[in-house]
């Protein structure tokens, strides 16, 4: 595996103090970004299927379930135990910050399983604990750029909303959208999002100024570490409990009953 060379923060910070939102500006944007992430791609190859006999639906699932495949196999992993502490670390929280119960979720704005987890469960756990005050859910980043070239530039976005105080419907709306910038060349997936902060009423020179700017980039890269140490292998991935009473670990795209059980029990303890 090839490693990326990677550039030092004050380099990064030299080049990008004069940046405007423009396609050429973004191309190098990009870049810089990538590099600073240091993820090397570890993904190639082609996923061949009979289009006659197969829908687009059908096609788009064994790609999602290939990538998972390959994620698990590829991605250096360390088995959490009973003396790795979970972090929350200082991520975005959905719900009420002292929530007995909280689920910390890796995730990567442009995996399919994410976005499953987003539309079908999510809503429940919301209803259901997050709503009643029982369950905060912290979000933590874990863009595969290898295979996801979007997700770290999302990731981004949604930092960067957060610092409005927006993260939520920023969260919402890359998720809700996925399919519209999922597939776009980055620099298009950008000009999307710009598109996306001025729905939400965000502040827009300030959200395109810290879009250019990489200054999350760090706590992105961050959140990858911990996750990899914590033997996350793909996305979605969940650790729900909290301090005293440890975590219990959930892999994909579970559904609203598996964390229902976990949670009930937690709370009865």
């Amino acid at each position: 595996m090839e490693l990326i060379k990677m550039s030092s923060n004050s380099e990064f910070n030299e080049n990008s103090k004069n940046i405007t939102v423009k396609k050429s500006t973004f191309n190098l944007l990009i870049i810089g970004l990538i590099v600073i992430v240091g993820i090397a791609a570890f993904f190639a190859g082609s996923y061949v299927s009979n289009s006659n006999q197969i829908t687009d639906e059908e096609l788009e699932e064994a790609i999602a379930k290939l990538e998972l495949k390959v994620l698990q196999n590829q991605l250096p992993t360390k088995q959490p135990s009973q003396q790795v502490k979970i972090s929350a670390d200082n991520d975005p929280i959905i719900g009420n910050p002292d929530a007995p119960i909280t689920i910390i979720e890796f995730s990567d704005f442009q995996c399919p399983f994410c976005a499953r987890f987003h539309t079908q469960t999510l809503p429940l756990i919301l209803e259901q604990y997050i709503e009643q005050g029982k369950v905060k859910l912290v979000f933590r980043d874990f863009p595969i750029q290898s295979i996801h070239p979007n997700a770290l530039p999302a990731s981004v976005a949604a930092e960067c909303a957060n610092e409005q105080g927006k993260f939520r419907e920023m969260h919402d709306i890359l998720f809700d959208n996925q399919n519209q910038w999922n597939k776009q060349e980055t620099v298009d997936a950008l000009d999307l999002f710009s598109d996306y902060a001025m729905e939400i009423q965000l502040n827009q020179e300030i959200f395109d100024s810290c879009l250019t700017s990489g200054k999350y980039i760090e706590e992105i890269r961050k959140d990858l570490d911990d996750g990899r140490d914590y033997g996350v292998s793909g996305t979605p991935g969940f650790f729900v409990g909290n301090e005293k009473i440890g975590f219990v670990e959930l892999k994909g795209a579970q559904p609203f009953d598996s964390f229902k059980k976990i949670i009930d029990a937690q709370l009865d303890a």
